[in-house]
C-alpha cells in the first residue's frame, strides 16, 4: 500500500481534500480550536486525517493529512515516514502565502529530497484573493530550488483533488523522472 501526504497551513483544505476523494469514511483527529485558529475555523486537526483511495482491485493508496499548526509539527516527520508523495496545499487567502510556501517546503524537505518521492502544489481559496498570481508560486519554487506541478485546487471538489493526485502519479512515473533529469 502506498502513502500520500497532504500538508500545509491551517485552513488550507487538507481534511476537506482527503474527504472529497476518500473511498472510506475519513478518520479525523479534529478537536475544537482553542487558540488563534478559532478565528479561522471552529475545529482543527491535532494528529492526522486518514482516508483511502482504491486505484484498482490490487492497489489502495493511503491518504494522510498533517495538522497545520506548527505546535503539532512533531507529527509531520512521523507521518512523512514511508510516504511516496506530497500534496502541499497553500491557502492563497492567507496574509503571506508565498512565505507559507517557503516554510512548508523547508519543513518537508526530508520527504521532498527523498529519492523516488514527488510533490504537487495545490493553491486553495484563490477565489478570495487575486494576488499573487499562480505563476508567482512557480517562480517562488524555482527560487528555492524546487520544480513541481502547481494547480489551483478547490479542496471541496473531488475532480480538483483527483487532478492533483493524477499529477502526483505522473511525477512518480519512472518515465517522467527520466525526462526531468535529462
Amino acid at each position: 500500500m502506498h502513502k500520500i501526504l497532504f500538508a500545509g497551513p491551517v485552513g488550507a483544505g487538507k481534511t476537506t481534500a482527503i474527504a472529497s476523494v476518500s473511498d472510506t469514511p475519513v478518520v479525523a483527529t479534529d478537536t475544537r480550536a482553542s487558540d488563534e485558529v478559532q478565528e479561522r475555523k471552529q475545529r482543527t486537526t491535532v494528529a492526522m486525517d486518514y482516508g483511502t483511495l482504491k486505484v484498482d482491485p490490487k492497489l489502495t493508496v493511503q491518504l494522510l493529512g498533517t495538522p497545520g499548526q506548527v505546535r503539532f509539527s512533531f507529527m509531520w516527520e512521523i507521518l512523512s515516514q514511508g510516504a511516496i508523495g506530497l500534496i502541499l496545499l497553500i491557502d492563497h487567502a492567507r496574509p503571506d502565502p508565498l512565505g507559507d510556501l517557503r516554510y512548508y517546503i523547508e519543513a518537508f524537505r526530508g520527504l521532498l529530497d527523498k529519492p523516488g518521492a514527488a510533490a504537487v502544489l495545490g493553491v486553495t481559496r484563490c477565489d478570495l484573493s487575486p494576488a499573487p498570481g499562480i505563476d508567482r508560486y512557480r517562480e517562488a519554487l524555482a527560487e528555492i530550488g524546487y520544480r513541481m506541478p502547481v494547480f489551483e485546487v478547490d479542496a471541496r471538489e473531488r475532480d480538483d483533488v483527483k487532478v492533483a493526485l493524477l499529477a502526483l502519479a505522473a511525477e512518480l512515473s519512472p518515465q517522467t523522472r527520466r525526462r526531468q533529469s535529462a
